[in-house]
């Protein structure tokens, strides 16, 4: 199955309005309403990954199945896209001892980053809104 620019901007459309979300519902929380930082970066997450879901099956991936199930698969695909920017901080952080912010901005932030939306991308065309065959993947159906 081939990968179309409508695809591709369609998925970084969604991304764009779940980052906007989360970073707004996030500094909201802390800001305004002086919530715990966990709490409320983990419910400006799930935040995120509901605008996105919902980005991707209304829109980059319509006429695909919506549900439940597709639902907490998105989320486990985002699980481990967040997982993957750790374990790219960490190990540049801890293993190879890069400790100044820039380096742990640069793997975290931008390398981690890179890689946890290309397998979030993989994941979500793969395991949450596979085509059928014969149809088409994008924004013009």
């Amino acid at each position: 199955m081939s990968i179309s620019g409508k695809e591709v901007a369609g998925f970084a459309l969604a991304g764009i309005c779940a980052y906007a979300a989360d970073l707004g519902l996030f500094v909201w929380l802390r800001a305004s309403l002086g919530w715990d930082p966990l709490a409320a970066k983990s419910v400006s997450f799930l935040a995120g990954c509901t605008v996105a879901y919902l980005g991707n099956a209304f829109g980059t991936y319509r006429g695909r199945k919506v549900g439940l199930r597709e639902y907490a698969v998105f989320f486990g695909v985002n699980i481990a896209g967040a997982l993957l920017q750790l374990l790219c901080l960490a190990v540049s952080h801890y293993g190879l001892g890069l400790t100044s912010p820039r380096a742990d901005t640069l793997s975290g932030a931008v390398i981690g980053m890179a890689l946890a939306t290309c397998l979030r991308f993989w994941g979500t065309r793969t395991l949450v809104f596979p085509a059928a065959e014969g149809t088409r993947t994008s924004w013009t159906g």
